[in-house]
């Protein structure tokens, strides 16, 4: 079976999609930046890589088929000081920048480059977003993550001239039981409170991270698919219909729905509220046409298989 290589391969989505690729039968490469990394298991191997040198595992390289590129530091994961900002920026620009440096310097079989992007390409939802959602045509964002995602697509798209081909996920909120946005949306419900992120009504495109990774998969087994697809659900929803979805099968009728006003989010969160408060609907149209089939289309039954576990 083919080789998968694998940026990112430690992270919550990595972790899912490293199993859903053994499954399969492929053999994954895992890049890390700490060295002496081992497995037990047998069609994981990891390899060696350095951003900030910019170096690589030469042969990681030439054994792989297909490199899945998900490496980024955590948008979520800290307050945004302009430290953390370019953290953000260069982890993902950084990185890119090594697979194509990577590819053009070391013989290889690499088949298609898969990357991650983001929704934060898209701004503030108008009036026509919300009734079709954006598409991939759209402009990216003026704002920090739109230029994030744009600098982030452009990183990446010189593997197109080294004759490989390239599909660019834009992932949307996901929703998973290792991390993520849907442990944050919990830890109020456990004690019996609903918190409604400001006026509630911002609409959340959001994916189950069983249907990303089967997208990432989807994507490498599918030579006819180039260029930049939305991967987010195909039914958006509202913060409210989603922390009240998420209450009712946590407590039942045994919880009290509470709004976070937004100046107090803005006091938390500092410039990271923007988007928690950001309203941007989000449409899968090209990926269904592509023909990839949702195993968790609606939120209900996303929530309610992730809380079965």
């Amino acid at each position: 079976m083919a080789t998968v290589l694998i940026t990112g391969g430690t992270g919550m989505i990595g972790k899912k999609l490293t199993e859903l690729l053994m499954d399969r039968g492929y053999q994954v490469i895992i890049l890390s930046r700490k060295s002496g990394v081992r497995s037990q298991e047998r069609s994981i191997t990891y390899a060696n890589w350095d951003i900030e040198n910019q170096t690589i595992d030469m042969d990681a390289i030439q054994k792989a088929d297909y490199i899945i590129h998900l490496a980024g530091a955590g948008v979520a994961d800290k307050r945004w000081s302009a430290k953390r900002k370019k953290e953000i920026v260069d982890s993902r620009v950084k990185s890119s920048a090594l697979i194509v440096k990577a590819l053009n310097g070391i013989p290889n079989k690499i088949k298609a480059v898969i990357s991650t992007s983001a929704i934060g390409w898209y701004g503030a939802d108008s009036k026509d977003s919300l009734q079709n959602g954006f598409d991939e045509e759209a402009n990216a964002d003026t704002e920090f993550l739109g230029s994030t995602c744009k600098a982030w697509e452009e990183s990446i798209e010189p593997v197109e001239k080294l004759n490989k081909r390239l599909v660019k996920l834009r992932v949307g909120i996901v929703l998973s039981n290792t991390g993520g946005a849907l442990k944050e949306f919990r830890k109020p419900i456990q004690m019996g409170i609903a918190a409604i992120l400001g006026n509630g009504k911002q609409i959340i495109s959001w994916v189950h991270v069983d249907d990303l990774c089967n997208m990432f998969i989807y994507a490498m087994e599918h030579e006819e698919m180039n260029g930049v697809f939305n991967a987010v659900a195909p039914n958006p929803v509202s913060n409210k219909i989603v922390t009240l979805t998420l209450a009712k099968i946590m407590k039942g009728r045994f919880f009290i729905p509470v709004y976070v006003p937004s100046f107090l989010l803005k006091i938390m969160l500092g410039e990271m509220s923007i988007e928690v408060l950001k309203s941007a609907t989000v449409n899968s149209n090209k990926i269904k046409k592509a023909g990839y089939v949702f195993l968790y289309p609606t939120i209900e039954n996303a929530l309610k298989q992730l809380l079965k576990k």
